[in-house]
């Protein structure tokens, strides 16, 4: 059976224009869905990294142990070797690591620090601690006076210190820190230790790091300048350096077990892939379980990291970020299917005739079949070629796994059409004779249909129930969960199907009762097509699926919005704490208040003390919480006047209740309620009673980012009458100058919304997904109107051929494109408002499946954000093609002779 290839030659040649818009389909699909799956594995690779990076200290990976004991008979003693055993512990480290793990971490710095001494000095919160660093050799520093720490003066050798004896430990100090503390060499530094006992800390030396970005300063940034933390309790950090000489003199100075050395490994971003990130993350699980607990006693290592934990989380969402590319590919899939599907029905309208005569002449359906079969295989190969190697172009390889449903509707559709329309077309057998007969072919045909129907209702079910139950767990397979809001889309395309019949003879009935023959002879011929479906399925899933994933991507956005809001607290944040050496007091947040007040565009300003790790006891429980005191009034006006959540009770923070101070109480577990009766407990002051009178907002810089942790918020002036000052380290600003006015402050550090913005928008992830869905949405919407158009393709000669009657019987030319505009605007105006409703119910369906909450940032999931605007113009837009098409097809028709279309019969 060898094929006829004049017939095939022919064929392709008459309906060129359908085969380059089959081609077409196929290589735009097949370039989207062969790359977005290999990108979103790139930007999975860059999201580990990006993790990693933004984890900073937290992915590091420590090592400690005990020292051998120093007890004498008589007292301890010192031993000169110490900085030797550092050393060695940090070779023996490096030795205990697994390959994996040794491959991605940086060389070992190791560390001793000691316990965190308190500075004496009542105006200001400061706290010193000394270190020593090495990693085969000390960092390089340029001493700018004194010298390099020495032993002790008393100090010769082993030698046995008596127990209970005050020892002196020498360090140096960064120019920074001298200047803060105002010392010079040869000064003590007054400290005691958290029982108020005084130690004995001598300055050496004022020293430049040669090399600040070395990373043996890592472990102890604030040996080079005073940190004020991120905890924002307002306390700075100092710190001295410790040499060789002087580290046995530090263990000396505390406790036997105050000072243990550490070996810090800190991960290196650029050496992680996703593959790179299991192998690490299990290694790391495994290192930690094999390892001694930090108690315990002996030289064993304690190994502890969160790199695991890090790793772990950044892998739930790439899974997740996984199903949701899934969700919209298998979308743009579907559609694209249905699509060719449309193409192939309007080839085999156009060659019925063709097909019949080569039925006549002989020819058997076998060998039709393989002829149409060879031509749109050839089509479908040649397109996913081009769009294979397009997405070759943008990628390392292709995902072939999601081309291969577009390649096989393109090259099996028409065939198989073509091959059922030929054999109907010719078929001999007589039509029923008696009318039971003919009922049951036809009820056989519509059972058929049924079956079709309530088989992808059944399915589209199913999804929606495991969606529900299982959520986008990748480990519980995605196929059926992610492919739920496509078969929603389908499912509600066949309902709309179903009703458009209906619809329509009940316009018709409408339409008989008027006194415009152009609208009746229009809703005729849309009540004598409503019965082929595959048009308004198209339609109707193409913006449906559109519209779902323009309101996913509006709640993401606008997630990310109220993330960056509840992080910064207002337009903008200021930071005063992150000034170092600050002299924290009430009139430090006073100087720049003014400035950005008197800036333009600036509608609020909010001076507030925030501070973190402040105790709450209540009844049951003692609470570690952040204390916010704030001016209530001023705070409640400027959150009135954002979209932050949450209202301050006008008046009843300023004035106290009873003994007690009003507070407001916000906590995540539930400890913290209205109504109760709190103390705020202070370190060597007696505590503060306090009242919940209600309920805190989301307080900005109060709240973790992505949702408001334990709050308790009071105002500032009734807290400073109860006896406990407020000094101010944080300034909100909002207004439309807020930004520029808080970044030119020239005091802190500003913290502006629109950054937040940038950076949660600029994570791999993110960006990758909002890409995705917008390359989704433009390709949905192209094959919604390019459905719209084969719809109207293949019906257009019947059209067109009864309008060319009807002027004969005298309708007027102009009036031949009302006619065909209301043959095809029922069904496009029903499916195009109905399809962008069918989305924001698929959205608010699969809203918390999918979680969003990766992507946003939140604690909690997002408000439905539908943009009504977008949603509205998609109908718009199909009614504008409508006109346009009905324009083109009229210009192309108006020079038909009507005689020719007397003379042409109903086929």
């Amino acid at each position: 059976m060898r094929p006829h290839w004049p017939s095939v030659r022919g064929r392709a040649r008459a309906d060129r224009g359908a085969l380059l818009l089959c081609a077409a389909v196929v290589a735009l699909v097949t370039a989207l869905a062969g790359a977005a799956p290999v990108l979103l594995a790139g930007i999975a690779d860059d999201a580990v990294r990006d993790a990693v990076l933004r984890a900073g200290d937290d992915a590091d990976v420590t090592a400690t142990t005990r020292w051998e004991p120093d007890a004498g008979p008589k007292g301890r003693f010192r031993a000169p070797g110490l900085a030797d055993d550092v050393d060695v512990l940090r070779l023996r480290a490096l030795g205990e690591l697994e390959p994996a793990l040794r491959a991605v971490l940086a060389p070992p710095v190791a560390s001793v620090v000691s316990p965190t001494l308190r500075v004496v000095r009542e105006d200001r919160a400061r706290t010193f601690r000394m270190a020593y660093l090495t990693a085969g050799g000390e960092p390089a520093v340029t001493w700018l006076a004194g010298g390099a720490p020495g032993p002790a003066v008393a100090a010769q050798g082993d030698a046995e210190v008596p127990y209970q004896t005050a020892w002196l430990v020498r360090v140096g100090v960064s120019e920074s820190t001298a200047a803060a503390l105002g010392v010079r060499p040869g000064d003590r530094i007054p400290l005691t230790d958290e029982r108020g006992a005084p130690k004995l800390v001598e300055v050496s030396g004022v020293f430049r790091a040669t090399d600040r970005a070395d990373p043996r300063w890592r472990p102890a940034p604030w040996l080079l300048e005073p940190d004020p933390g991120t905890d924002r309790t307002r306390t700075v950090r100092l710190g001295g350096l410790l040499s060789r000489d002087s580290l046995p003199d530090a263990r000396l100075a505390f406790d036997a077990d105050e000072l243990r050395p550490t070996v810090t490994l800190a991960p290196r971003p650029e050496a992680f892939t996703l593959d790179v990130g299991h192998t690490v993350g299990a290694a790391a699980v495994a290192l930690e379980a094999g390892s001694a607990a930090p108690s315990a006693p002996g030289t064993r290592l304690a190994w502890n990291t969160r790199l695991d934990t890090v790793l772990h989380d950044v892998a739930g969402d790439i899974e997740a970020a996984s199903v949701q590319m899934s969700v919209l590919l298998t979308g743009v899939v579907a559609v694209a299917v249905l699509v060719l599907t449309l193409v192939a029905d309007l080839l085999v309208s156009r060659r019925v005739p063709a097909l019949v005569l080569a039925r006549h002449r002989g020819a058997a359906l076998p060998a039709l079949g393989a002829e149409l079969l060879l031509e749109s295989a050839v089509t479908a190969a040649v397109a996913a070629a081009a769009g294979l190697a397009a997405a070759r172009a943008v990628g390392p390889a292709v995902a072939w796994a999601w081309t291969v449903p577009v390649v096989l509707a393109a090259a099996v559709g028409p065939p198989v059409l073509g091959v059922r329309a030929a054999g109907r077309a010719t078929d001999d057998r007589p039509a029923p004779a008696n009318r039971a007969a003919g009922q049951f072919t036809a009820s056989t045909g519509h059972l058929r249909r049924l079956v079709l129907e309530g088989t992808v209702l059944t399915v589209a079910a199913a999804a929606f129930v495991a969606l529900r139950q299982r959520g986008v767990d990748p480990g519980g397979g995605t196929a059926l969960p992610a492919s739920a809001p496509t078969l929603g889309a389908l499912a509600g395309g066949l309902l709309l199907a179903r009703l458009l019949p209906p619809g329509t003879r009940l316009l018709l009935r409408q339409a008989l009762r008027s006194r415009h023959p152009v609208a009746v002879f229009g809703v005729a011929r849309a009540a004598s097509t409503a019965g082929r479906g595959l048009p308004v399925v198209t339609l109707a899933a193409a913006a449906a699926l559109a519209s779902f994933v323009l309101t996913v991507g509006a709640t993401v956005e606008a997630g990310i919005r109220d993330t960056a809001w509840r992080t910064v607290g207002a337009d903008a944040r200021l930071d005063l704490g992150a000034d170092a050496g600050v002299d924290f007091s009430a009139a430090t947040a006073d100087g720049p208040a003014r400035r950005i007040a008197a800036a333009p565009g600036v509608r609020h300003v909010v001076t507030a003390q925030v501070s973190d790790a402040v105790q709450v006891a209540t009844a049951e429980v003692v609470v570690t919480t952040r204390l916010v005191a704030v001016d209530a009034d001023g705070y409640g006006r400027m959150l009135a006047d954002t979209p932050l959540p949450g209202t301050l009770p006008a008046g009843r923070l300023a004035a106290p209740a009873g003994d007690a101070v009003p507070a407001l109480v916000r906590s995540a577990d539930g400890s913290l309620r209205p109504g109760m009766r709190l103390e705020l407990r202070r370190a060597g002051q007696p505590p503060i009673p306090l009242v919940a009178v209600g309920a805190a907002p989301a307080v900005g810089a109060a709240s973790t980012v992505g949702g408001p942790g334990d709050v308790v918020l009071v105002d500032a002036a009734t807290l400073t009458a109860a006896g406990m000052p407020v000094a101010p380290n944080t300034i909100w600003v909002s207004g439309p100058g807020a930004e520029r006015a808080a970044a030119g402050a020239g005091a802190g550090h500003a913290v502006l919304r629109t950054g937040v913005v940038r950076s949660l928008h600029g994570a791999p992830l993110v960006s990758g997904l909002l890409n995705l869905a917008a390359a989704s949405v433009l390709t949905l919407v192209a094959l919604g109107l390019l459905g719209l158009a084969l719809g109207a393709a293949v019906q257009a000669p019947q059209r067109w051929l009864t309008i060319s009657r009807l002027r004969t019987l005298g309708l007027r030319p102009r009036d031949a494109g009302r006619v065909a505009a209301g043959e095809l605007l029922p069904a496009v105006a029903f499916a195009g408002l109905t399809g962008p409703l069918l989305g924001v119910l698929l959205a608010g369906a699969t809203l918390r499946p999918l979680s969003l909450p990766r992507v946003t940032g939140q604690a909690t999931d997002p408000v439905l954000t539908p943009p009504w605007l977008l949603l509205g113009g998609l109908p718009l837009l199909f009614l504008v093609t409508v006109a346009v098409g009905v324009g083109v097809e009229s210009a192309r028709r108006r020079r038909g002779r009507l005689a020719a279309a007397l003379r042409i019969g109903e086929r």
